[in-house]
């Protein structure tokens, strides 16, 4: 059997599938992600996952396609990548002291499935001064990332604690992705 293939270059995906020895290629989506704002936020990140397995799989129809996709939430507003250091700010200074929610959407497609889900996770974060804020963004990490913050990173010094799924905020809900693949006999795993 081929290996699947992840639509995805974030090295966080790439990290957690390679974690549970699952067989992958590579091979990022191509679209420009449409963002519709009257979904939920659940739907979104379902949509964007599903957007970019799509786009990946028209040009593999004889293969299975993940795509996944994360957006962080708070007071019903989603939050995407920073833009800039301003935009990172101003995306810390509304998590600090705060609990918000990191949701991860998944699409795993193939000839016979077509599977979408999302794991939600509430993340609180430690009340942060503005030297704390300037010096995270100053390290560079905000920059790629859904919140402007990686709880992988430099970023585990910014979070209380957490209420769910600590790898769905990493980028992928790898355990429920691996029982997904199990489940529908998409691929052979040892795992349990």
């Amino acid at each position: 059997m081929k290996p699947f293939i992840l639509a995805s270059q974030s090295p966080r995906r790439k990290q957690l599938l390679e974690q549970v020895q699952l067989p992958f290629s590579i091979e990022k989506s191509q679209i420009e992600e449409k963002f519709d704002p009257k979904l939920s936020p659940e739907e979104l990140v379902v949509s964007l996952a599903l957007q970019k397995a799509t786009d990946v799989f028209s040009r593999h129809q004889d293969r299975i396609v993940l795509g996944a996709d994360t957006v962080v939430t708070i007071d019903g507003n989603v939050l995407g990548k920073p833009t800039d250091n301003i935009d990172a700010k101003k995306m810390l200074q509304q998590l600090s002291g705060k609990k918000h929610e990191v949701m991860t959407g998944v699409a795993i497609i193939s000839k016979e499935k077509h599977l979408t889900f999302y794991e939600k996770t509430a993340v609180y974060f430690f009340e942060l001064s503005e030297s704390d804020i300037d010096a995270y963004i100053a390290s560079g990490e905000p920059f790629d990332k859904a919140g402007s913050y990686g709880i992988q990173g430099l970023g585990a010094a910014l979070v209380e604690k957490i209420e769910g799924d600590y790898f769905s905020v990493v980028g992928l809900p790898v355990a429920r992705v691996v029982r997904a693949f199990k489940e529908n006999n998409l691929i052979s795993t040892r795992m349990p």
